[in-house]
């Protein structure tokens, strides 16, 4: 493992520039809200382009970006994000696959990324991925193939897919070999770390503690690695993992990519056993600290931000969950002000 293939030196003005030239795109809100007498500054992605997800920044971006990047080796031509949604570019579109498995929001990326850019989406799931998630990516024109018992196993068929049809693999982890792809799924999270930013800087209120939930780690890692670049006040960092699911703790401990072995959690858009190594080898230089959750915490914590009104998920409150775990402990210094994202909508 060379420190260059896990360097993840993101453009995010590139990300950023992109989006705003969407007409879906809006800067999602900034809330402050109130818990148990302590101030909170809560990033509500439960809205975000219509996929009610962060992961609308990710594969859509990666998906616009490759086949710009295709377009431009065929014929030379540098394209606008405007230009690709011009029709000759997506009959070219059209000729591309894109195959990924997915524990959850990361497939409705992919396929609402492939479906507007006018190429395919083969999306693999496991067994333990319900089937209503499995129809809803159909409704994007998504074709899913059912592959495997967890998400692991899915990964390995999605892979050996791409492998057999020449598709082209488009993971939000990395691990030896493949990396680039995902980390412009990565640069696209960044976007959501810049819009923090910019309303921070506006209303001159800078957060003590940030709590980052993560699955392979792809989210966590945006935002670390942004956080650290050029926040100009520095908060800790706390990554939030499902006990069953430590993959990115149990690899800092090690001091390399590790994968761990547990139980199916509640909180399956985070339920990843297998870390990207990209996203453990920014988080090493990103000074964070490491927190699990168990699953009744991790419903209970989503019980209460959707009765604050923003209707989440397990996975989507992980970071809250995090917030109130501390909180309860008593702990809080003067000046403690949080932050924490709730990533997804109740789907």
């Amino acid at each position: 493992m060379t420190q260059n293939v896990c360097q993840f030196t993101p453009d995010f003005s590139r990300a950023l520039k992109h989006f705003q030239a969407q007409p879906k795109y809006a800067v999602s809100p900034l809330h402050n809200m109130q818990v148990n007498g302590h101030h909170i500054l809560v990033k509500d992605e439960t809205q975000r382009m219509g996929l009610g997800a962060f992961k609308a920044l990710g594969g859509p971006y990666a998906i616009a970006r490759y086949i710009a990047d295709q377009w431009q080796q065929k014929t030379g031509e540098t394209v606008t994000s405007e230009r690709l949604q011009d029709a000759d570019i997506k009959a070219f579109a059209a000729g591309i696959t894109f195959v990924c498995a997915s524990a959850g929001n990361h497939g409705l990326g992919v396929a609402s990324g492939a479906r507007d850019m006018g190429a395919r989406a083969r999306i693999f799931l496991a067994s333990t991925v319900p089937e209503s998630f499995g129809r809803r990516l159909e409704s994007y024109g998504a074709e899913v193939v059912w592959a495997g018992d967890n998400y692991s196993q899915s990964v390995a068929a999605a892979v050996a897919n791409a492998d057999t049809t020449g598709a082209t693999l488009l993971a939000d982890g990395t691990w030896q070999g493949y990396t680039e792809l995902p980390k412009l799924v990565m640069e696209g999270y960044t976007v959501i770390a810049e819009e923090i930013r910019m309303a921070l800087a506006a209303s001159g209120q800078w957060p003590s503690h940030v709590f980052l939930q993560a699955g392979v780690g792809g989210l966590a890692c945006a935002m670390a690695y942004m956080i650290r670049h050029n926040w100009p006040v520095q908060p800790e960092l706390i990554v939030v993992e499902p006990d069953a699911a430590e993959c990115l703790q149990a690899s800092h401990r090690a001091g390399q990519p590790t994968n761990v072995e547990g139980p199916d959690s509640n909180m399956g858009r985070l339920d990843c056993k297998e870390p990207s190594m990209v996203a453990w080898h920014t988080l090493e230089q990103c000074q964070v600290t490491y927190v699990t959750l168990t699953d009744k915490a991790a419903q209970a914590g989503a019980d209460n931000m959707s009765a604050m009104g923003l209707p989440t998920t397990p996975s989507g409150a992980a970071g809250f969950t995090a917030l109130q775990q501390q909180l309860a402990s008593g702990l809080q210094a003067e000046g403690f002000l949080p932050l924490v994202i709730i990533s997804e909508g109740q789907v």
